[in-house]
């Protein structure tokens, strides 16, 4: 066999490494066909299966059904003259313009990386939701100055029965599409699908409202109940755009996801291997749905690079399991201090300094930070 370069280790540990290696209780690092030094392994976790395509394919859908609701809304407004149904109608031609911008977003972030995007093209999800936010935005400020013009200069309307069902029947497969969307979006960690299905959602119960203001005008008579709605609906328009702009510019910003932290720190708390004596200096960023994560791992001193590339290994497959195969992994091992011994379960660690006290148990304080842990932050 070849000579095993050491890191520069104190003369004591120098000497115990090699006792170690002489004895057998340690493999040298270029061994052939090194042995796991783990056994156990960690509880996985059913994977999901959601591809860009199948994103690709629910966004066409949701821009061909938009195209045909935008429609039937209109067809509404020329049959009861409505202010409130008329707002319907012009979010409608947003959800059309957003529906065909999601759609080519999702075709711009489902191409592979290339030289000149090493990251990968998700981004264009984050640019695709900033825009449909500013329509959205736009869209509520042209409804409430159109309802509020005609709350001074009422209108004429004309009988609501058939308006009345049309603006129901596009609620209900505004619903149904909004709710698929945000349920596949979260399963694929897709903003622009979640930002489609969000609106759709929106758009639904705004929908609902117009439907209740038109019954009621229609038992009252009172005019002033259509505009008054009208600027309710816009308010509500106005507050949901401000929501799919703010999170895209969090997306653009690289603005830390607490949430998918959280996940992320729970998920290894509960497969975590007596291997991993410390995580640290975790960051994970979402550009489309891709992941990309970066930590750093704290191994045995003594582990051979077989052995901590092993442990990688482990922590790159649990994530993979969790979070979807589109997720990268850059981690870098770090080798155990004798200070950390106390914080190391390690049952059969062959060079234990000091007796174990306590896990650390990580949260996303601990493990954010870029330093090892020791038991001081127990």
């Amino acid at each position: 066999m070849g000579a095993c370069v050491l890191p520069a280790l104190p003369e004591q540990a120098r000497r115990l490494h090699r006792q170690l290696v002489e004895s057998g209780q340690l493999e040298l690092c270029n061994a052939a066909a090194p042995k796991p030094f783990l056994t156990k392994k960690p509880t996985i976790l059913p994977a999901t299966t959601h591809t860009p395509n199948a994103n690709l394919r629910l966004q066409f859908w949701i821009a061909v059904a938009s195209c045909l609701l935008l429609l039937a809304k209109f067809f509404a407004y020329f049959r009861t003259n409505s202010v409130a149904v008329l707002t319907d109608a012009l979010e409608s031609i947003v959800n059309v313009a957003a529906a065909f911008i999601g759609l080519y977003s999702l075709y711009v972030s489902a191409k592979p990386r290339d030289t000149d995007h090493p990251y990968g093209h998700g981004k264009a999800e984050f640019i695709s939701a900033a825009v449909e936010g500013t329509l959205v935005l736009s869209a509520g400020a042209l409804i409430i100055f159109k309802a509020v013009k005609t709350f001074f200069i009422p209108e004429k309307l004309h009988p609501l029965d058939v308006g009345i069902y049309i603006i129901a029947g596009t609620a209900l497969v505004n619903w149904l599409l909004g709710m698929t969307a945000v349920r596949q979006g979260k399963k694929s960690n897709s903003l622009a699908l979640i930002a489609s299905g969000r609106h759709l959602q929106t758009d639904t119960w705004s929908t609902l409202g117009i439907v209740a203001a038109l019954l009621l005008l229609r038992i009252t008579g009172w005019l002033w109940i259509d505009s008054v709605v009208a600027v309710a609906m816009g308010i509500l328009i106005l507050f949901t755009g401000y929501r799919i702009l703010r999170q895209s510019l969090a997306g653009i910003m690289d603005e830390a996801d607490m949430d998918l932290l959280s996940r992320m720190v729970e998920v290894l708390n509960s497969n975590r291997r007596d291997g991993w004596i410390d995580l640290h200096n975790l960051r994970v960023i979402k550009y489309g749905n891709t992941l990309h994560m970066d930590c750093h791992l704290t191994v045995p001193w003594y582990f051979n690079v077989h052995q901590a590339h092993q442990e990688i290994d482990q922590l790159a497959s649990l994530a993979r399991t969790e979070f979807g195969e589109s997720l990268e992994l850059f981690v870098h091992s770090d080798g155990c201090l004798y200070f950390q011994c106390p914080i190391c379960d390690k049952k059969d660690c062959p060079v234990r300094q000091h007796a174990f006290r306590q896990e650390i148990r990580w949260t996303v304080d601990n493990i954010l930070q870029n330093k090892k842990h020791g038991p001081g932050d127990l």
